[in-house]
């Protein structure tokens, strides 16, 4: 009954689970259910930076989605506009990445993972992916994360996550990017 429970509250909110062989259940955020209570807007100005954005959470064909527009400025040392969701635990070890529904305006973006071990501002894994017009799913393993400095492991591990975050970064450019379900596989 318990278990029935959290399953109708996840689904509530916007966070549908999926099965795993180990019995944890990774996260699906689909952006129903307050999503703004789970997702952050921040730009580069909290580092002295110049980029300026918008997160808004947009209703469309009966399904809700999240949209980020902005304008990614490096004057300034800047360089970034962000949302971000902080897991509520970290998805079971044998995840293998990350998954998108998203659409944009044919750009870069990023999506940027951070770990028990990112312990600075500064401190990410990053993967790239091309946003074009229309909605397409792109899975990026956690292989193919990157970190953000010499003092960060190879390759995140899944059970370390603590959070998960779309990013336009590291270029003057016009940011437009919808995202429909944040996923791991």
């Amino acid at each position: 009954m318990f278990l029935r429970s959290a399953c109708h509250l996840a689904a509530l909110l916007g966070l549908a689970t999926l099965a795993s062989p180990s019995g944890a259940q990774p996260m699906i955020e689909t952006f129903t259910g307050a999503p703004e209570t789970r997702w952050r807007f921040f730009t580069d100005t909290v580092m002295g930076g110049v980029s300026s954005g918008r997160l808004d959470f947009v209703s469309e064909g009966g399904r809700v989605h999240a949209r980020m527009t902005g304008k990614v400025s490096t004057a300034n040392r800047g360089g970034f506009i962000q949302i971000r969701m902080d897991l509520a635990s970290p998805p079971p070890g044998e995840i293998k990445g990350v998954k998108l529904v998203m659409r944009g305006n044919r750009q870069r973006y990023f999506v940027h993972l951070r770990t028990t071990g990112t312990l600075l501002p500064w401190q990410y894994y990053q993967a790239g992916f091309e946003a074009g017009a229309s909605w397409k799913e792109v899975r990026l393993p956690l292989s193919s994360f990157t970190p953000s400095g010499a003092m960060l492991a190879g390759t995140p591990r899944a059970t370390s996550l603590t959070s998960i975050g779309i990013v336009a970064y590291g270029r003057d450019h016009d940011a437009a990017i919808e995202i429909r379900e944040v996923s791991f596989y």
